[in-house]
């Protein structure tokens, strides 16, 4: 090859290279516009009713942990919000309503509703915004590698079900028998029945357990309880009962029992108190999950998130209506009093 060849094979080398990074480049920008220009389908799938969302705060604070991340409703994402109105046996068939109009993502919150999502799509992402322990409810592998199409946000509440015993009887020591009101359609309900059982057992205190699905059912077991003279009442985290707080914290205040639950919003509605996570900060976090699903990463890569901090909230109010003497101890463990 002479000079004038060689020239001519560099010019022509560095044109066709040109000409690919061109390429590539073209296509790398109809690529960003393209998804900048995207309308996302997010599914969402609530174990609760739509009005106990809207009260609790937890749709303001998925819009707004959504928006912190650039998507707004209405402009580069829609949502197709379903309720189970705290029926397990909806949750199905609404899974399956969501996934056949093929939404990009889906939001669940609750572990009968997470469970229901997972055994109606095995490819759409799934996004948990609540569940107690996603290995025991068999929603990941491990926290750390959930594997499949499942990530998201624990509550941690699996853990916390011994310290609600626990505060309880700070707040009421003279408390021999303590009622355990538990939902048997969720699956949680036996495993956190058996560690309110052995924190009882371990003070020396009775327990009465009962059980209730529905609103009327609630109102029996408290009569129950009542009959059955226990003093003080334990509730699991469970979605239904979360929906029915401001009943619940009516009938303790009506039968004179004292009761404590895993999430603020049941304190906040006039219950006693309530030992647990943020609900609403594991909404406001999990959009961090969607944009970085949305931005190509796999769920099943994606670790799941336990709450950094758990925080003890007493409605000081209540007390004094159940006369109650709040000791120094609880006012001095309590993250937030409401008066």
């Amino acid at each position: 090859m002479n000079q004038h060849d060689n020239k001519c094979h560099k010019s022509g080398r560095r044109q066709f290279v040109l000409t690919i990074g061109a390429g590539a480049l073209t296509t790398h920008f109809a690529a960003l516009a393209q998804q900048a220009g995207k309308v996302w389908r997010i599914g969402y799938l609530d174990y609760g009713s739509h009005p106990s969302m809207l009260e609790a705060g937890r749709m303001t604070s998925l819009m707004q942990g959504l928006a912190s991340l650039g998507y707004v409703e209405g402009r580069n994402f829609v949502l197709d919000a379903r309720y189970a109105e705290g029926q397990v046996e909806q949750a199905d068939a609404l899974a399956v309503q969501l996934v056949a109009q093929k939404p990009d993502l889906i939001l669940a919150t609750g572990t009968p509703t997470s469970l229901a999502a997972k055994r109606a799509t095995s490819t759409i992402p799934i996004v948990v915004l609540a569940t107690a322990d996603p290995v025991a409810d068999g929603l990941a592998a491990t926290l750390a590698r959930p594997g499949g199409n499942v990530t998201g946000m624990s509550t941690g509440a699996g853990e916390t079900v011994q310290k609600l015993v626990e505060l309880l009887l700070v707040a009421a020591p003279k408390i021999k028998r303590v009622g355990v009101l538990i939902n048997p359609a969720n699956s949680r309900s036996a495993n956190d029945l058996t560690q309110v059982l052995n924190a009882l057992r371990k003070t020396n205190r009775e327990a009465l357990p009962v059980r209730a699905r529905t609103a009327n059912e609630i109102e029996r077991a408290f009569d129950a309880m009542v009959r059955g003279r226990a003093e003080g009442v334990v509730i699991p985290i469970d979605g239904f009962m979360f929906q029915q707080r401001a009943q619940i914290a009516a009938l303790g205040l009506k039968h004179r029992l004292p009761t404590i639950y895993p999430t603020p919003g049941y304190a906040e509605a006039g219950g006693l108190m309530s030992y647990g996570a943020d609900f609403n900060d594991n909404v406001r976090r999990a959009a961090i999950f969607v944009d970085k699903i949305f931005k190509g990463a796999r769920p099943g890569d994606l670790p799941f998130e336990q709450p950094t901090r758990y925080a003890l909230v007493l409605n000081r109010k209540t007390a004094g209506t159940l006369g109650i003497k709040v000791s120094e101890e609880l006012l001095l463990r309590a993250d937030r009093v409401i008066e």
